[in-house]
């Protein structure tokens, strides 16, 4: 399989994400990204995997602002990356979905 290739291709962001795959369970996570983050930009990733989430379930832009508070611009912007993007949400949310399912 080819290897993904980035525009943000780094070492420094390689060692970061090598970070984040080190964390053992969700208590280590929360404190991790309170450190490395603001409350903000937290929020605003949150709001984004939440409106890539909705979309696929198919609710419409106004129900998804309506529930996380996204600007259109930003329901837009995570709509063209689930079309088009790296496959980062879809992977993810699949692998979710799959989750859900098993603990049913």
């Amino acid at each position: 399989m080819k290897e993904f290739e980035s525009k943000l291709k780094s070492k420094e962001l390689d060692y970061f994400f090598t970070a984040i795959l080190n964390i053992k369970d969700i208590e280590e996570c929360y404190r991790f990204f309170e450190d490395v983050s603001t409350i903000s930009e937290l929020k605003a990733l949150c709001q984004r995997f939440q409106v890539a989430k909705m979309l696929r379930e198919k609710k419409t832009y106004i129900e998804i602002g309506e529930v996380t508070g996204a600007s259109t611009a930003t329901i837009s912007r995570v709509n063209r990356c689930l079309n088009y993007g790296s496959n980062g949400y879809n992977t993810i949310l699949d692998r979710l979905e799959v989750e859900e399912e098993k603990e049913q």
